[in-house]
């Protein structure tokens, strides 16, 4: 090797050190920026649902699928809403949207209110000038939520056109950039594809796009990840952290899985024959749950510390819900029943200024209460 070529490799060993500098200069900055981009969370109550009561008629009766459901939800705040299936927490989204089908479906009581508006007041037409606006939803089933026969660009380009007075050519432009936030590649070429050409993780961030094209300032994500293997669900997680970080949207998440919930959840309303049991912050569900139910919960998920162990379920069914107990209902199910749980619901427990709990081991007026029942 003569002194040019020496020369040539030492300066594409150079080159090379420093492109690599580049890149991982580059690797930094970006982690850098995302551990600044942290969340915001306010004490503005933007949702607030108290004493919702929803029922649907059937030829057997009255099935009675929400029974004074109460929460509040702050500017920015992910609050996860879980529980087994036919619980009620998809009817409970449901009437936060105003999507209860009246028949069969009515509230019997309660009301939902958005910031200052009460929503259960409002007519169908007054609905939908929020809905998708305002307030958006992402459903269960990203491969029944988009219409075959439609191109991507043109269903995310509906609500642009039909909620704002955008020209063909803005909506176009704001359709693109709802594919790059979500993290579709080559979105100029996606926009003109019908979504069979899509996987199932790739439609579910179109259904993300769709809901949030029109900047709402509620997301209700009913099961987004229900679908999806573990690997596209863990995607979709960060794209929903990352998304809320840059937009401050609040989100009602309805999941029964607690994985789900323990990546992005602030709090967490256990739910449970169509009430709310025990809420309280991630810390306060995960580490000192309060209700029976929510300890039942915790013991059947899968547990890597806990390999050679047997899951342990929760013993019997659920309560029949056209005919609820007068007591908890949890009472048929529960190691620790008292007497008078099958007699009297429960108070509200408050234990700290952010976890409440519907249980009589946590009243001391319990024995008081059943002296009541038993005159």
């Amino acid at each position: 090797m003569n002194e040019q070529q020496l020369e040539n490799a030492r300066e594409l060993a150079r080159e090379r050190r420093a492109e690599v500098g580049r890149t991982q200069q580059a690797v930094v900055t970006a982690h850098t920026q995302k551990m600044k981009r942290k969340k915001v969370i306010t004490e503005d109550i933007i949702l607030s649902v108290d004493n919702l009561h929803v029922s649907f008629k059937t030829y057997g009766g009255n099935v009675h699928a929400v029974r004074g459901v109460s929460f509040a939800l702050r500017k920015g705040e992910t609050l996860a809403i879980v529980g087994e299936s036919g619980c009620g927490k998809s009817v409970t989204s449901n009437a936060i949207m105003g999507l209860i089908p009246q028949p069969p479906g009515r509230i019997l009581d309660g009301k939902v209110m958005f910031k200052d508006v009460n929503l259960t007041n409002m007519t169908k037409k007054e609905l939908r000038k929020i809905q998708g606006v305002d307030i958006s939803m992402i459903f269960q089933d990203p491969m029944t939520a988009l219409n075959p026969t439609l191109t991507i660009g043109e269903q995310l380009m509906e609500g642009v056109l039909t909620h704002t007075k955008a020209s063909k050519a803005e909506a176009k432009e704001k359709a693109l950039a709802m594919l790059r936030l979500v993290g579709i590649p080559n979105p100029q070429e996606r926009l003109k594809q019908y979504p069979h050409q899509f996987s199932g993780g790739m439609r579910q961030r179109i259904v993300i796009a769709i809901a949030l094209i029109c900047e709402p300032e509620l997301l209700i994500a009913d099961e987004p990840t229900t679908a999806l293997d573990v690997t596209i669900q863990a995607q979709i997680l960060e794209l929903f952290e990352e998304i809320q970080a840059k937009t401050g949207v609040s989100i009602v998440l309805i999941t029964h899985d607690l994985g789900v919930v323990a990546k992005i959840a602030d709090r967490i309303a256990v739910m449970y024959a169509g009430k709310i049991i025990e809420l309280g912050t991630k810390r306060e569900i995960f580490y000192t749950p309060q209700h029976p139910y929510t300890q039942g919960l915790l013991n059947s998920v899968p547990r890597l510390d806990l390999i050679a162990e047997e899951l342990q379920p929760i013993e019997g069914t659920p309560p029949d819900l056209f005919a609820p107990p007068t007591g908890c209902a949890f009472t048929a199910r529960c190691p620790f029943a008292m007497e008078v749980c099958e007699h009297v619901h429960p108070d509200t427990t408050v234990k700290t200024a952010t976890h409440r709990v519907d249980c009589w081991l946590q009243d001391e007026r319990a024995q008081a209460f059943l002296e009541i029942a038993q005159k």
